[in-house]
C-alpha cells in the first residue's frame, strides 16, 4: 500500500457539529441552553462539537462570551467528547491570544480560520498559522479554509509547509470542491485529517480521503449523517448514497441564505428555541421558513 492510499487518523472523531450559539430573549448568550443543546447533539451522534465558529456567530460574540461558552459546553459534555473552540481572527495577535486561552480553558482543539478581509499572501498565511501553532503547542489545530467568507484561500502547498508544526493535525475544507481534499492528500499525505466543511459534499469527500465532517445539518439529522458515514466506511455504498440523496433537500435549505440563519429557524421548528441570530444577521423570512418546515415534515415521514 502506497503512502497516499493510507487512511488518515480521526483526531476529533467522524461527526463534529458546528454549534449554534443560543441567545435568550434579551439577546444574551444562554449558557444553560447551550449546555443542554450540546448534550443533545452528542446523544444524536456527534463525536465532537465546535463552539464559536461561523455557525456559532463568532463575529458578534465578545471574547469573554466565547470563553464562557467554551467552558459551559466543556462542562456539559464531560471529558469523553471532543470540544473545539473557534479561535481564528484576521489579527494574528488576537488569534494567538485566543488559542492560548482556549487551551487553558480545556479545549481539545482549536478551529483556526484563514484571516478574513485583509487578504494576506500565502507567505503571510504561513506566518500567521505558525504563530498560532506556537502559542499552544500541545493543542491540536484544525485549519479552516472557507474562501467564500474570508476573501482568500489557504493553498495546499502552504498547508504542506505547515506540517512541521506538530499540532497542525486537521483541516476543514470548505472551498466547495472535492479537489481540495485530493490536493491536500497529495501534498501532505495521510498525516493531515481532512474534514468536509460542507454537508452536501460529505459523501463525495469521503470517497477521496476525507475522514468526516464539521456539520451544520447534524443539529437536525445527526443520527442520519452518522449512519451515512458508517455505511460508507463499512462498504455499504448504496445505503450511504441513499442517505446522501435523502438529505440533499435539507442540506440545500440550510444554506439557502447565510448560515446560521436557516439552522436556527430549523431548530426552532423542532422545538429548540435558540433565539434569532444577532444583528446584522436577521431571522429567516416567512417563505423560506415555510419551505424548511415542509422539508422537515417530509424527513419525519421517512
Amino acid at each position: 500500500m502506497s503512502a497516499l492510499s493510507e487512511l488518515s487518523p480521526t483526531p476529533f472523531g467522524r461527526l463534529l457539529t458546528a454549534m449554534v450559539t443560543p441567545f435568550d430573549e434579551a439577546g444574551q448568550v444562554d449558557l444553560a441552553l447551550a449546555g443542554r443543546l450540546a448534550r443533545y447533539l452528542v446523544d444524536e451522534g456527534s463525536d465532537g462539537l465546535v463552539v464559536c465558529g461561523t455557525t456559532g456567530e463568532s463575529p458578534t460574540l465578545s471574547w469573554d462570551e466565547q470563553y464562557q461558552l467554551l467552558e459551559a459546553v466543556r462542562k456539559a459534555v464531560g471529558s469523553g467528547v471532543k470540544v473545539l473552540a473557534g479561535t481564528g481572527s484576521n489579527s494574528t495577535s488576537e488569534a494567538v491570544a485566543a488559542t492560548a486561552a482556549a487551551a487553558t480553558a480545556g479545549a481539545d482543539g482549536a478551529l483556526v480560520v484563514v484571516p478574513y478581509y485583509n487578504k494576506p499572501p500565502q507567505e503571510g498565511l504561513e506566518c500567521h498559522f505558525r504563530s498560532v501553532a506556537a502559542a499552544a503547542p500541545d493543542l491540536p489545530l484544525m485549519l479552516y479554509n472557507i474562501p467564500g467568507r474570508t476573501g482568500c484561500a489557504l493553498e495546499p502547498s502552504t498547508v504542506a509547509k505547515l506540517m512541521d508544526c506538530s499540532n497542525v493535525v486537521s483541516f476543514k475544507a470548505a472551498s466547495g470542491t472535492t479537489d481540495e481534499v485530493t490536493q491536500l492528500r497529495a501534498r501532505c499525505g495521510p498525516k493531515l485529517a481532512v474534514y468536509s466543511g460542507d454537508d452536501g459534499l460529505l459523501l463525495p469527500m469521503l470517497s477521496v480521503g476525507a475522514v468526516g465532517v464539521v456539520s451544520v445539518a447534524s443539529h437536525i439529522v445527526g443520527r442520519r449523517i452518522k449512519a451515512m458515514i458508517e455505511a460508507y466506511l463499512s462498504g455499504q455504498v448504496a445505503l450511504a448514497l441513499g442517505y446522501h440523496e435523502q438529505l440533499q433537500p435539507l442540506f440545500k435549505a440550510l444554506f439557502a441564505t447565510t448560515n446560521p440563519i436557516p439552522v436556527k429557524a430549523a431548530l426552532e421548528l423542532v422545538g429548540w428555541s435558540v433565539g434569532p441570530p444577532r444583528s446584522p444577521l436577521i431571522p429567516l423570512n416567512t417563505s423560506m421558513k415555510q419551505s424548511l418546515s415542509q422539508i422537515l415534515s417530509s424527513l419525519r415521514q421517512t
